[in-house]
């Protein structure tokens, strides 16, 4: 792979003229914060119940803050590797800008109540009502529906034609598209892979965003490509921001105390190669005495060393990522130190953070809410005629849906991305409506 192709400006559909003071990949970036699908992430769940007093992440915070992680290994990558190859710094020009975007991006397909919505979505048709439909659609189809993935929905959010939309969705550039596909390949006959990145519906997109970006097919039967060099990046940036603020936000909740939030954090410096950080904690300790900007503290010094850490991992694999050999995430390559730490902090997340009682009370309540909303919707787009569902398809937008003559999956589908845009708060209120719930 080439920068050259890899940071191709060209859009698939819309194509603009071009600008003077913004170049394409800048006019991505404000596209996506100008857009109605990233300031709905403000109501979407990260980890933690949104309603309360104490300020907790929701997505879109979560979403800025993942950009600017992304921005920083993009930038710091560049500084490193133009030292040993001084000709790649105007290659890989605008390439934190477009690191930058893909990370704003990366959870706009995510449904309500975070990823028990995924998870309810896909169990309504793998085991629940949903599972009558499975002998209208085609196999491949039906393994989006039973594995339902908010990576895949993102890029169809993205580059979908919706109803009295224009073509082409956002209509960004193929570096950008291609920058926020982690799992380049569709859902079947994916294997072993848990996740993927593209609906049966968005095939031909896909494989003209990968040609745009001359990214290779490495399995043509399958529909399996490398992945865009700067996607690492992005995901680097999404697995550090998980790790450090997930935990710094069950800190201020009172799920962990500050002695084990402090213990996880320290965890990543070495007292032998990191001594100038235990000095200087000491001497912010010695003059601030408030707990939290403490472990704010301690959360900025951990993602700057997790952002040297990861761009030093893509540099010394630079060759191997570029020839589309390169396994696993950038995080998955840390060093034995650092990784011993990681997995610790990643266990006491999994026993104490996302197994806490308020956290899996907003994953069931996810799923009676999604599992209601999408028994109702998929009869309605399927059966439009009956009193009772003319006046539920009154209640959805006109952008989301599709002839009587459509077939079941673009049906299906339609209801789908109803429910999957919903805010949390949207998603209870259409659910209390429908239960006749004050």
């Amino acid at each position: 792979m080439n920068w050259k192709k890899l940071l191709s400006p060209i859009r698939i559909a819309n194509p603009h003229k071009s600008s003077e003071i913004r170049n394409a990949f800048q006019r991505d970036y404000d596209r996506i914060i100008f857009s109605n699908a990233f300031r709905r992430l403000q109501n979407k769940t990260q980890v933690f119940p949104l309603p309360g007093s104490r300020m907790v992440h929701n997505r879109l915070t979560h979403s800025l803050e993942v950009a600017s992680v992304g921005r920083s290994i993009a930038l710091m990558s560049i500084q490193k590797l133009e030292k040993e190859r001084p000709e790649l710094k105007e290659q890989m020009e605008h390439i934190d800008t477009v690191v930058a975007t893909a990370c704003l991006t990366h959870d706009l397909g995510n449904p309500p109540f975070g990823h028990s919505g995924e998870d309810a979505i896909s169990c309504f048709f793998k085991d629940g009502k949903g599972k009558a439909y499975e002998s209208q659609v085609e196999p491949c189809q039906w393994s989006d529906l039973i594995a339902f993935e908010g990576n895949a929905n993102a890029f169809r959010m993205l580059t979908h034609k919706f109803a009295g939309r224009r073509a082409g969705g956002l209509s960004l550039t193929a570096a950008t598209l291609a920058t926020l596909i982690k799992y380049p390949y569709p859902s079947y006959n994916k294997g072993n892979r848990k996740k993927y990145n593209i609906f049966q519906s968005e095939t031909a997109d896909f494989k003209e965003v990968m040609e745009q970006c001359g990214i290779p097919c490495i399995d043509e039967e399958h529909c399996v490509y490398a992945r865009h060099p700067l996607s690492y990046m992005m995901e680097a940036a999404d697995d550090i921001c998980y790790l450090v603020l997930d935990m710094e936000d069950a800190h201020n909740r009172g799920i962990v105390s500050t002695a084990e939030a402090e213990e996880c954090f320290t965890s990543f410096f070495n007292q032998e190669n990191d001594s100038d950080f235990f000095k200087h904690k000491d001497e912010v300790y010695n003059d601030v005495i408030d707990v939290n900007e403490r472990i704010a503290f301690l959360r900025a010094l951990l993602i700057n060393k997790l952002v040297n850490c990861v761009s030093d991992i893509f540099v010394s694999n630079y060759d191997d990522i570029m020839e589309g050999r390169f396994e696993k995430s950038l995080i998955d390559r840390l060093p034995e130190f650092e990784k011993k730490a990681l997995k610790a902090c990643r266990d006491k997340s999994v026993n104490d953070i996302y197994r806490n009682k308020s956290v899996v009370k907003i994953e069931v309540t996810g799923f009676n809410v999604i599992g209601t909303l999408l028994e109702e919707f998929s009869d309605a787009v399927m059966h439009p005629g009956t009193p009772y569902n003319k006046k539920l398809m009154s209640l959805m937008p006109d952008q989301f849906k599709v002839g009587d003559d459509a077939p079941t999956y673009h049906k299906l589908q339609s209801a789908i991305d109803f429910i999957s845009n919903m805010t949390d708060l949207y998603a209870v209120q259409m659910y209390k409506d429908l239960r006749g719930i004050e």
